[in-house]
């Protein structure tokens, strides 16, 4: 058999598009704001991870144009070999210094941690341990280590100690989880995680794609926010969230980056991350910690968003986060609920299964920093005439 013919049977994509309610790749004809035009039309976007607002940022954009004036438009080469500039080097140091460890590895993206860094460590004697609802990064890095994987309930301590005691003949027992939980939007309960950690001499990696900017005194993430540095062994971060970019990076020990830095199939034979994108990187971190105002505004819109989709009746789960998940609890209804949102003028994201549970089939909503509370308003007053029309709410 033909590969084209083996996936024949895929057609639920293409169902729903004859429908009329596909919700996916979307094209945004404008920058990456609060409103964004698509087919011509002014669209509210409340389905960007852009928390603080600095995709569009001037300073931020000069400075990506600078970097590419400075070296080029690409590195032609992995950082292992001809691909490290000195603007790598510059954000690895300013990145280490931000989030409180020793040193800073960068990558091309967000992903290529998750996978090169869990895949590198865990070897043929050695478990990962992961949250159930971490995400796919985290998983496929699983998968592609030699050492054991092993799954415990979603912020279950109770059930992480039993996964712990069970691995206790192993030689490294790393456990990887998501800070803020890009679903669901709740935080993971780290404190129990590195007391369960000590307690069976185990390391604890955060991936803080959704919590860097979002959370902590300075908005350096998970470990920050609970005062937890010290004891967290490495933490993750993406670039393309609240630091207006592309790309990824890992802090940790000198010594495990070291070793990362030689053995690490995902840096080695990766190319290089360009300089338009360090350069972006390095404005907005600059712009993270000299306003950290753009944090509290974001926070405020929060809680003003978050009160109201309450006070509608709608399920927003336990989520704590700028992340606000409307449970729908149908693959259907949830294409329909995003399809006659953007038509009303709201763009929000779907969520289905098997990305949740069947049954936790949800709508997404993200906020930034820069959305007014006219444009929240205006939101809320679509998602209750939207929702009421497909009886989600009263």
């Amino acid at each position: 058999m033909r590969i084209r013919d083996s996936v024949r049977h895929f057609t639920a994509a293409r169902e729903v598009m004859a429908a009329g309610y596909y919700p996916y790749f979307r094209a945004i004809e404008s920058d990456q704001d609060t409103l964004v035009t698509m087919n011509g039309k002014e669209v509210l976007m409340l389905g960007s991870n852009n928390y603080l607002g600095l995709t569009n940022h001037p300073e931020v954009k000069e400075a990506a144009i600078q970097a590419v004036r400075d070296f080029g438009t690409g590195c032609a080469g992995s950082r292992f070999l001809n691909g490290t500039l000195k603007i790598h080097l510059t954000l690895e140091e300013k990145l280490a210094e931000f989030m409180r460890k020793e040193a800073v590895l960068l990558y091309t993206t967000g992903f290529q941690v998750n996978q090169g860094v869990i895949s590198t460590l865990i070897g043929k004697d050695s478990v990962v341990i992961f949250d159930k609802l971490d995400h796919a990064s985290i998983i496929d890095g699983c998968r592609l280590s030699y050492g054991k994987s092993l799954r415990y309930n979603h912020n279950d301590m109770d059930d992480l100690e039993r996964v712990l005691k069970g691995c206790q003949s192993a030689k490294i027992r790393l456990i990887v989880i998501d800070g803020v939980f890009s679903m669901e939007g709740d935080i993971a309960d780290l404190p129990g995680i590195t007391a369960l950690a000590e307690k069976y001499d185990a390391d604890v990696m955060v991936d803080d794609a959704h919590s860097i900017g979002v959370l902590g005194p300075h908005g350096e993430g998970t470990a920050g926010h609970f005062g937890l540095n010290d004891r967290v062994s490495m933490i993750m971060g993406t670039f393309s969230k609240s630091l207006a970019s592309v790309g990824g990076f890992v802090a940790g020990d000198e010594a495990v980056i070291h070793y990362l830095k030689h053995n690490s199939r995902a840096l080695i034979f990766a190319a290089s991350p360009s300089p338009a994108n360090v350069g972006a990187v390095l404005k907005a971190l600059e712009i993270i910690q000299r306003e950290p105002e753009r944090r509290e505004h974001l926070w405020a819109n929060t809680r003003r968003m978050h009160a109201g989709l309450v006070e509608l009746g709608f399920n927003l789960g336990k989520t704590e986060t700028p992340i606000l998940p409307v449970f729908v609890g149908d693959n259907t209804r949830v294409f329909v609920f995003c399809k006659r949102l953007q038509d009303e003028g709201v763009f929000v994201n779907p969520v289905v299964a098997p990305a949740v549970p069947p049954g936790d089939q949800l709508i997404r909503i993200s906020l930034m920093a820069t959305h007014t509370f006219d444009q929240i308003d205006f939101a809320l007053e679509t998602l209750g005439k939207v929702g009421r029309e497909l009886e989600l709410i009263d």
